[in-house]
């Protein structure tokens, strides 16, 4: 199916340790759904020792300097879904992007103003002496419990070690007090408890759910995609500008 011009593209922000290649099979199901889509690599996501010019670990605002190009860059309407830690630099982000419709927060840290993803966890910085946070240990589980076997191996394969800064930059900008928001709650999350993304999701405009651990874009793409396409239609209220 081609995708309609008349509706927003959605641009997918993805979380800690991941790139953008996590989004291709929601990619794919929005694509066969009639949606535009762009996913960004944000660079907080990164191997230490591919920063062979010394330069300091990118940082939460160095994200959102990126997803701020990735917006510039598309014509017309937007609706940004950012998941996990990707909701913090999105909600920088869309602060002052002209053509953001909506944003979704997919189990996703949404943001204020003075709080970073660290500060909202209440847990200290990690520091090992790199500037950067491994992925999980057991990162199968903790992130895709219930994602099929193969697809689980190939994602773990594909987790790069995350900068610490950028989970303890602040946010100077909340955009969802200005651009319209939802939340989708994933009930079985075991990365981000999902009591946790209750009370966050208490600042979107609202709030839906998926019976699905913490990576429903491998899990269950398909239904997340309609979810999506369900919310950009329907969910999103007018702009509170």
């Amino acid at each position: 199916m081609h995708a309609d011009t008349d509706r927003p593209t959605f641009l997918l922000v993805h979380g800690a340790w991941h790139g953008a290649w996590c989004w291709d099979p929601v990619r794919a199901a929005l694509d066969a759904d009639g949606w535009r889509s762009h996913a960004v690599d944000l660079p907080s996501a990164n191997h230490p020792a591919d920063r062979r010019d010394g330069t300091r670990p990118a940082g939460m605002l160095d994200d959102a300097d990126v997803i701020r190009d990735s917006l510039r860059r598309i014509d017309g309407p937007v609706v940004v879904i950012a998941h996990s830690y990707g909701g913090v630099p999105a909600t920088e982000a869309i602060a002052d992007a002209k053509n953001v419709a909506g944003a979704v927060y997919l189990a996703a840290f949404q943001a204020d103003v003075g709080e970073s993803m660290l500060t909202i966890l209440g847990t200290p910085a990690p520091d090992d002496g790199t500037g950067h946070t491994p992925p999980y240990e057991d990162a199968r589980r903790i992130l895709f419990d219930d994602v099929p076997e193969a697809e689980a191996r190939r994602a773990v394969a594909q987790l790069r070690p995350q900068s610490v800064r950028a989970s303890t930059e602040r946010v100077t900008a909340a955009g969802w007090r200005t651009v319209p928001s939802a939340y989708i709650v994933c009930d079985h999350d075991q990365a981000l408890d999902p009591s946790r993304q209750r009370e966050l999701a208490k600042r979107a405009d609202s709030v839906h759910r998926l019976p699905s651990s913490h990576s429903p874009f491998l899990s269950m793409p398909r239904r997340l995609a309609t979810l999506l396409g369900r919310i950009a239609t329907s969910s999103l209220p007018a702009p509170r500008r």
